[in-house]
């Protein structure tokens, strides 16, 4: 096991009806920002119940961060942080929407531009407190650092890293009115956060491999009630803590860490506008066939606990567990190739001319460069 500190001060809120503490952890001599994405959380109630618990507080509402947040809807909400002198914000809605806020938050304590600051991190300066009120299970943005922000002008994406939010709430009711694709999404992401952390080496911590293992297993147990017609609480919360215990640090306890199939997943994106957790699906069973020689042993690990897999040669074991993990993704309701979703040479093309002129070097080793990446692509095609 690798040297580690672990540190997660997020206080986490969880259950029915915990919504209305927000009026009591909210501080009430501070001038309030609330964002939102879109109008999903007045037709699910969650406004309704967010306007009752901020009665008496001195706020402003701010609209429109989109999936996969702009920097150039950020900025508006940077320069209303500051000419307003807003002191605390809080986040309502999705991941994406904490995503922008995070980003806001450390906008709005420095003079240049936002998207300077997500290029640059040397130029962090703090942040405005910030908090959140979690209606989609998906990212663990709720009790992490991280956030990915859009440059709609440029076409890139980027990974920005803030501090963690004070506190964050999580009711399993507000995921019931979710349509089934961001829930199958949702899962999917989820799964994949996990498979980013464990499928590196084996025999580095046998804890967090049967803690990863365990997150994944819940995923796969889960995922045709939570896309069912009628959800109930109990899925939708399991669901709902998989996707924070995903990726709240605890599972990358000593461990390395690979992230190569989400800085691929993430360039699609930026170039097609594709839901995130789609990426990651058409793009994780390239990553796992291209490296199958330095992951194969964690890949049979994988199959044998998650999959049930124990016979034929390691070969025939890692061809199985992959196959195994495709077809969960289908069974989502998600396509698994780019082609399906007309994706094509010319993304390719351009995915591997960005990596190759950045220099960039992936995963665990550090070792998937331009090329793999071409060859992990071409093969999802």
């Amino acid at each position: 096991m690798n040297n580690f500190v672990f540190q997660n001060p997020t206080k986490l809120i969880f259950g029915k009806g915990q919504i209305a503490r927000l009026s009591k952890e909210l501080p009430k001599d501070k001038k309030i920002l609330v964002t939102f994405g879109g109008g999903s959380v007045k037709r699910n109630g969650v406004y309704e119940q967010v306007a009752k618990a901020l009665e008496g507080f001195d706020y402003l509402e701010f609209w429109g961060i989109e999936p996969n947040p702009k920097v150039e809807t950020l900025r508006k909400a940077v320069e209303l942080c500051k000419s307003e002198g807003v002191e605390f914000i809080v986040a309502v809605g999705g991941g994406s929407t904490l995503d922008g806020t995070k980003l806001i938050a450390a906008a709005a304590k420095v003079e240049c531009d936002a998207w300077e600051l997500v290029k640059n991190p040397s130029l962090y300066g703090g942040t405005l407190p910030f908090a959140s009120v979690m209606t989609l299970p998906a990212t663990g943005s709720e009790m992490n650092r991280g956030a990915v922000i859009s440059n709609l002008s440029t076409g890139e994406k980027y990974s920005f890293y803030n501090t963690y939010p004070v506190f964050s709430i999580l009711d399993p009711e507000a995921t019931f009115s979710l349509p089934d694709f961001q829930v199958a999404c949702g899962l999917a992401d989820t799964f994949v956060h996990v498979m980013e952390q464990y499928l590196t080496i084996p025999d580095c911590s046998p804890l967090m491999d049967r803690w990863a293992e365990g997150i994944v297993q819940t995923i796969v147990e889960v995922a045709p009630k939570a896309l069912s017609p009628e959800r109930d609480y109990d899925t939708m919360a399991t669901f709902m803590l998989s996707a924070t215990m995903g990726l709240n640090g605890f599972v990358a306890m000593g461990v390395p860490q690979d992230w190569a199939t989400h800085m691929i997943g993430h360039e699609i994106t930026a170039l097609t506008g594709t839901t995130h957790g789609q990426t990651l699906v058409m793009v994780l069973p390239g990553v796992m066939n291209v490296l199958r020689e330095q992951k194969g042993a964690k890949i049979v690990q994988f199959g044998e606990r998650v999959w049930g897999i124990k016979e034929g040669s390691t070969d025939e074991r890692i061809d199985c567990t992959i196959e195994a993990t495709e077809q969960f993704f289908r069974s989502l309701g998600l396509a698994t190739r780019l082609s399906e979703l007309s994706i094509g040479e010319d993304v390719v093309e351009e995915i591997v001319r960005r990596f190759k002129e950045r220099g960039t070097l992936l995963g665990e080793n550090a070792n998937v460069d331009y090329r793999l990446v071409e060859q992990i692509l071409r093969q999802r095609l």
